[in-house]
């Protein structure tokens, strides 16, 4: 096994135990109305039931890990000239690394959808605290940071665009 497959699996695992924490943990300090939008001053807008909250992120992680994971398990099934790649005689040759980069990417979709819902609820969480005296400015970086491992996660297929490297090289 690569260290990117097993740090990408590694990645997969934490990230579904720190959105099943994150969740429950902020379930626990959520009040009873949670201001989920604000204005530009800062003030809440809008505000949603706790337990709307828990179904709505309970349906995305569940659609995040059961729909995308069963996907990733179903790749090495299908015909390599039905999956949108370049290069797919050339991949076709190489079906072990196609499996694997394509399981990778959408495994790391997956960490990435749960890390970015895990930062969310404890931004939420935070926000709506009496305890701590933090606004929605405060989090502008889980916007960023959220974006940034997007664009990182659907920048990792360009690797499809070259050839496969060698087995022989991979022994080395």
């Amino acid at each position: 096994m690569k260290i990117t497959t097993f740090a990408i699996k590694v990645w997969r695992w934490m990230s579904v135990l720190f959105v099943i924490g994150a969740l429950l943990w902020t379930y626990s300090l959520f009040p009873e109305m949670v201001a989920v939008d604000f204005s530009s001053t800062g003030l809440a807008e809008l505000y949603v039931d706790k337990e709307h909250i828990f179904y709505i992120i309970m349906a995305l992680f569940l659609l995040n890990n059961v729909i995308i994971a069963a996907f990733a398990r179903h790749i090495p099934k299908v015909d390599p000239n039905h999956l949108p790649i370049l290069n797919k005689k050339i991949w076709a040759q190489h079906r072990e690394q196609l499996n694997e980069h394509l399981v990778n990417w959408l495994y790391c979709l997956v960490a990435v959808i749960n890390t970015i819902i895990g930062f969310s609820l404890f931004a939420l969480a935070t926000i709506n605290s009496t305890n701590y005296k933090m606004d929605v400015f405060d989090f502008s970086w889980v916007y960023y940071a959220g974006l940034g491992l997007i664009i990182l996660v659907f920048l990792l297929p360009l690797r499809l665009l070259w050839s496969p490297v060698p087995d022989e090289h991979l022994q080395d």
